[in-house]
């Protein structure tokens, strides 16, 4: 995570996007973080674009 405190939503959403753009998968333990995280982050939008 970034050492910085107001880039963690941004960080995260970046994280995600690039997962699901890429059709990446995540472990039990990566979901984990990431909803713990979220939890944090009420106003982000993770937004993508499919890879071709």
């Amino acid at each position: 995570m970034p050492p910085a405190n107001d880039a963690t939503c941004t960080y995260a959403t970046d994280w995600i996007s690039t997962k699901l753009r890429w059709k990446l998968t995540a472990d039990h333990a990566e979901i984990k973080a990431l909803h713990m995280i979220a939890a944090n982050c009420k106003d982000a939008t993770v937004t993508f674009t499919p890879a071709p």
